[in-house]
């Protein structure tokens, strides 16, 4: 707890808990991260009170995307093995895969970190985490925050934000309205848990003992849970822009609500979907946290990716063509289900997924 000093002595913000140098530090320490993600587009460097990117030179009629989230209690995994390097990609990840749903490229991201005491080291991790996440992803950490809050977190503890914004042409769009009955679902391959159902992932973590050197399959349980978000961006990007990118109707990206919530919210109303759950395999991790955690099969569904993190809807005649490029693009994937006609509303959407 920080001490007062006596009424009689003058008081510095560093008196209340607030280092000044340290913030400067950090900011000295990631400049070198953060500009290995710029693009050309970045008008200045870091330092400003806003960032700039020139969207002029690209775009006939560019159409906005915008995203913000989280990675959730998977902080607190982190923090308790004391692995800050990639949470950061986990954050630009749940931001730029849920942007790319709609065929748009992520352009620039912000980032918000705030703990109760700035520990340089730690910031820079995250940070150089984040940075690396956005370089990964063809986006430009174009700026953020860094809150030093005292008495708001407890000692070790911090917390993390991201927003994104990308672009796409108007007449490149996803947004479902091509989607058609008969269409087939290509699930492609997680991670991991990525950043979703950690809550979860962490009580039965500690039920069973906190066995982080458990061997799955020649993973260790830790590294399996912390294994950073796939980023889909650059390859998916890639696949739009080739000879059967326009093939794709629809697009989903795999987070919380799991299957059975997130592949719908694309789909029109009047159809659903059937989801074959034999078509791949329950990776390891997944198993163990069924099994360890007698977790209902329908709650896996609901909660987790279960192995599938990103999923494309196009119709049967192209799937072959788009199987071949997630090969060349090294993208593992599975015919996962089909869109199906279905009489439910909107309003029900759990009644037009079927999982069997």
């Amino acid at each position: 707890m920080t001490q007062t000093p006596p009424a009689s002595t003058g008081m510095t913000y560093r008196d209340a808990g607030v280092d000044i140098d340290a913030g400067n530090d950090v900011v000295e320490r990631i400049k070198p991260l953060v500009r290995r993600s710029f693009r050309p587009e970045v008008m200045g460097g870091l330092g400003g009170f806003g960032a700039l990117f020139d969207l002029s030179g690209k775009y006939r009629e560019p159409v906005l995307v915008s995203g913000t989230d989280g990675v959730g209690t998977k902080l607190k995994l982190a923090q308790q093995l004391n692995r800050h390097d990639t949470i950061g990609i986990d954050l630009v990840a749940m931001c730029v895969n849920d942007v790319l749903v709609q065929g748009a490229e992520p352009l620039f991201f912000l980032d918000y970190f705030a703990t109760g005491k700035l520990d340089v080291d730690t910031t820079v991790a995250v940070v150089g985490g984040i940075a690396k996440g956005c370089e990964l992803s063809g986006c430009a950490l174009i700026g953020g925050e860094t809150a030093e809050m005292p008495d708001m977190y407890p000692p070790g503890e911090y917390d993390l934000a991201g927003f994104c914004v990308a672009a796409v042409e108007k007449s490149k769009l996803l947004d479902g309205a091509k989607v058609r009955e008969g269409d087939v679902l290509i699930g492609i391959a997680s991670s991991g848990p990525h950043s979703n159902g950690y809550s979860l992932i962490r009580r039965i973590y500690d039920r069973a003992g906190r066995p982080a050197d458990l061997d799955l399959g020649g993973v260790r349980l830790v590294d399996a849970l912390m294994a950073p978000t796939r980023l889909y961006v650059k390859p998916v990007l890639e696949l739009l822009g080739g000879a059967h990118g326009e093939a794709v109707h629809a697009m989903a990206h795999i987070t919380g609500g799991g299957l059975t919530e997130n592949i719908i919210r694309v789909i029109p109303d009047g159809l659903g979907l059937s989801i074959d759950a034999s078509s791949w395999t329950l990776p390891p991790v997944f198993d163990w946290l069924q099994r360890e955690g007698n977790v209902a099969r329908g709650e896996m569904w609901r909660t987790f990716n279960c192995g599938i993190g990103f999923v494309l809807v196009a119709p049967q005649a192209a799937v072959g063509a788009l199987e071949g490029e997630l090969d060349r693009l090294a993208l593992p994937h599975w015919r996962i289900g089909e869109v199906t006609r279905t009489e439910a509303s909107r309003a029900g959407d759990g009644e037009r997924v079927r999982i069997g």
